[in-house]
């Protein structure tokens, strides 16, 4: 890393040291649904920034964070304006970042700097914010559960509770957050609930119908501790503990953990809490002894960061 001599800010050569990082197509498919979104279908016109801005017209803006929180979503930037670009048929802007994804950032805090046709930053201005501001939202938003969490052993876990198209994005931006992922969809972890339990006749039929038919790990989602353990007793590798207050919710802990490593139950069965958890609450369900807090809110409910990009007055 070093600085930049004009404005004593970092520079960092990559936006993101996030591991997995997002896939470069999705990021491509998803920023071009976004530009025919807004623009029409490609190559797409802004009417404004077209008729009152010269293509000539060259320039640079800074994106900046109006408020504190953590950042994620830089990932998209060079690839909106060089899509925007293209579509204009004009240079792609330079980009210059000053911060990184899952970085800590204060109000006023130069993210990324912006140097090229003024036309290209105004029209990619909307959807580059969008997306970013977006992840940054429930980057921060994980963040909090993160630090909450510290120390007790616990992780803060996503859902499938995302918004339609962006979900490899916002479960990207809670890894940038310090959470972690559950299964990224229906296709990677089968999670059997009460519906489920009820379509194959019992838990035990539904487990097994699950293992003859698909090579994948087996949740079961358990409201008491009766539930928990016949669910053990069912060859559940993961039990999800539904909506239990914190006492039952220790004894079930404690119980599967007499269990474990005996009767064919694994030497450690993962063991998460979901239901109307809350923040204020989160170290003490954490200190029950689960592995893992799931928490819906984290894409469903975060409000986006604020950040907004700042053309350089000309001279």
């Amino acid at each position: 890393m070093s600085t930049t001599p004009e404005r004593d800010l970092p520079v960092i050569d990559q936006p993101s040291a996030v591991q997995p990082g997002l896939d470069p197509a999705w990021v491509a498919r998803a920023v071009t649904t976004a530009l025919d979104e807004d623009l029409g279908p490609a190559p797409g016109r802004d009417v404004t920034s077209q008729a009152t801005v010269p293509a000539s017209a060259t320039g640079t803006a800074d994106l900046v964070a109006r408020e504190s929180g953590t950042v994620a979503g830089l990932v998209v930037v060079t690839e909106t304006l060089n899509q925007v670009a293209t579509r204009l048929g004009l240079p792609a802007p330079a980009v210059t970042f000053h911060a990184q994804d899952g970085d800590d950032v204060a109000r006023g805090q130069v993210l990324a700097s912006l140097a090229g046709p003024v036309q290209v930053l105004l029209v990619a201005e909307r959807t580059l914010l969008n997306l970013a501001s977006r992840a940054s939202g429930v980057a921060t938003a994980t963040a909090a559960w993160a630090r909450e969490l510290a120390g007790t052993g616990a992780q803060v876990l996503d859902t499938r509770k995302t918004t339609p198209g962006l979900r490899a994005l916002e479960k990207y931006a809670v890894r940038a957050g310090g959470g972690t992922n559950k299964r990224m969809g229906l296709y990677d972890v089968a999670m059997i609930k009460d519906n489920h339990v009820v379509a194959a006749g019992s838990v035990a039929a539904a487990v097994a119908t699950v293992r003859a038919a698909f090579d994948v790990a087996v949740q079961v989602e358990a409201d008491t501790t009766a539930q928990a353990m016949e669910a053990l007793d069912a060859g559940a590798d993961f039990l999800l503990l539904d909506n239990m207050p914190t006492p039952v919710l220790a004894g079930t802990v404690a119980a599967v953990r007499a269990r474990q490593g005996r009767d064919g139950v694994p030497a450690h069965v993962e063991l998460e809490a979901t239901g109307n958890l809350t923040l204020d609450r989160a170290r003490e369900v954490a200190e029950a002894g689960v592995d893992y807090l799931s928490v819906g809110a984290l894409t469903h409910s975060a409000p986006i960061l604020d950040l907004a990009l700042d053309l350089r007055p000309a001279g």
